[in-house]
């Protein structure tokens, strides 16, 4: 089944480069949404068997897949709106869509890979998917973003392959050449810890791009700037999933090798320096669509804390990366409605959204609600259980400066959010505002509602996929 998904996957986003007609266009999104989710299906009725010798669908992979394919139906519908409602020439939307097609295909392919090459692979197809959508509006602040963007992965990506060629040498210490997960995780005491300490710190240090964290995580707060709104959905929230994948296989391989607490050390400094570089870029953030990427820059270090502190810190660490997907999604979904009213990214010249949309302002508040973890979200459960991991891991410390710079950052996204929501803006015409349509902030709703139901009251199988996926690591 994986090779009929990624050659019709293609095979589509061949398709809608070149076709120029909108009901075949149409037409063809459609039919990628059912490969989509035929696929997710069919890997979740196939837990753990093997496709093709790289791919395997195994738990985090399968639940990331299915992530990914919730995302992807309100990403595709929210392209059509906004490419609609920009009027872009046809050339320019059959490549913003193929290439749309094509990142999520390459992402979902990601997740299942068992083999840290072909992960890197893919990894670098979403790298220029990704590109051609920073790129959308073809202008110096979209090409400036678009040449960061490319820059800063080309760099990452080097070092992810150099890694690759340390963790080989490791590997052929142990007598082997496979450099399958399966097998990495098989021989983890065996390896050389000189070139597997090498090869960790050079593809953790890669994967940050995509995870969005420190050290370069600055390549993914101008791409989802420069981005139009349902593309920096999907790159701040299941283009990160994949950084997250490809750190996680390989820290299960760390972990279960004399040099976990080293690592640990590694993951957990660069996480907290996320989280404070979060906080001083949120206190003067002005425009909107950064400030939803810093918070992803927040979220993913509360994550890698998580994954530091070990223990039940696993389990909230995967859990918080799918709530955060929902949550953070509805947000940017939510930003085309805000732009196509205000027609600026800027916090000075926005307000009195309860006024002019009163649906998608409802949105924005219950957004900024969940992102900040305040009951009822979902992901109030996950950084709990995150500060607990920190607390019995005896992290008091760090989990009392994290406490501290989390309730700056809830100060400063409130202070940005309210101001949006209830103080009118300054000299804002209101003569032309345009009729949003109730209905298209309800993809937005789902969401937010998934991310609290999963959060409250689990599903037994979402939590069987998540207790399987950490099960291979220490206690």
């Amino acid at each position: 089944m994986i090779e009929i998904y990624l050659i019709g996957a293609f095979l589509i986003g061949v398709g809608l480069f070149f076709n120029r007609n909108t009901v075949l266009t149409n037409i063809m999104l459609v039919l990628f949404l059912a490969l989509q989710w035929t696929f997710t299906i069919h890997a979740y009725l196939n837990l753990n068997s093997t496709e093709l010798t790289y791919f395997t669908f195994d738990s985090l992979g399968v639940l990331l897949l299915l992530t990914l394919s919730v995302v992807s139906v309100p990403a595709i519908i929210h392209s059509h709106i906004y490419l609609e409602g920009h009027h872009s020439p046809p050339r320019t939307q059959a490549i913003f869509l193929a290439a749309m097609v094509v990142l999520i295909s390459a992402i979902g392919a990601a997740y299942l890979s068992n083999h840290i090459a072909v992960t890197w692979i893919f990894t670098e197809i979403t790298t220029l998917c990704a590109s051609a959508l920073i790129y959308h509006h073809r202008n110096k602040l979209a090409l400036e973003g678009t040449w960061k963007y490319v820059f800063v992965c080309a760099i990452s990506i080097t070092f992810i392959f150099i890694g690759i060629l340390f963790l080989s040498l490791s590997v052929q210490h142990a007598g082997s050449t496979d450099l399958s997960f399966a097998n990495l995780l098989k021989l983890s005491k065996k390896l050389d810890p000189f070139w597997l300490q090498l090869s960790f710190l050079f593809i953790f240090t890669g994967f940050t791009a995509k995870l969005g964290i420190v050290p370069m995580y600055t390549a993914g707060i101008d791409a989802k700037d420069k981005a139009p709104g349902p593309a920096a959905a999907l790159l701040s929230t299941v283009l990160m999933n994949l950084g997250f994948v490809g750190v996680f296989r390989f820290y299960c391989v760390v972990a279960n090798s004399p040099l976990h607490h080293w690592a640990n050390l590694v993951i957990g400094i660069a996480a907290f320096l996320s989280i404070f570089v979060a906080t001083v870029y949120m206190i003067k953030v002005k425009n909107i669509k950064r400030m939803f990427a810093y918070s992803g820059l927040e979220h993913m270090g509360l994550v890698m804390l998580g994954i530091a502190a070990g223990g039940i810190g696993y389990y909230a660490a995967i859990l918080h990366v799918v709530l955060h997907a929902f949550v953070k999604s509805s947000l940017f979904f939510q930003f085309n409605q805000l732009y196509r009213i205000y027609q600026t990214k800027s916090i000075y010249h926005i307000g009195d959204y309860f006024k002019y949309n009163t649906t998608g302002a409802i949105v924005l508040l219950l957004g900024f609600i969940s992102s900040a973890a305040m009951p009822p979200s979902g992901l109030f459960v996950s950084e709990f259980l995150i500060f607990r991991s920190l607390f019995e891991a005896n992290q008091i410390i760090v989990l009392i400066a994290v406490l501290l710079l989390l309730t700056m950052i809830i100060w400063a996204f409130g202070k940005n959010i309210f101001k949006i929501l209830f103080i009118p803006p300054i000299d804002f015409d209101e003569s032309y505002l345009p009729k949003i349509s109730p209905w298209e902030s309800s993809t937005q709703f789902i969401l937010l509602a998934a991310a609290v139901y999963l959060g409250l009251n689990p599903p037994v199988e979402f939590v069987q996929l998540i207790n399987d996926s950490i099960m291979i690591l220490p206690k």
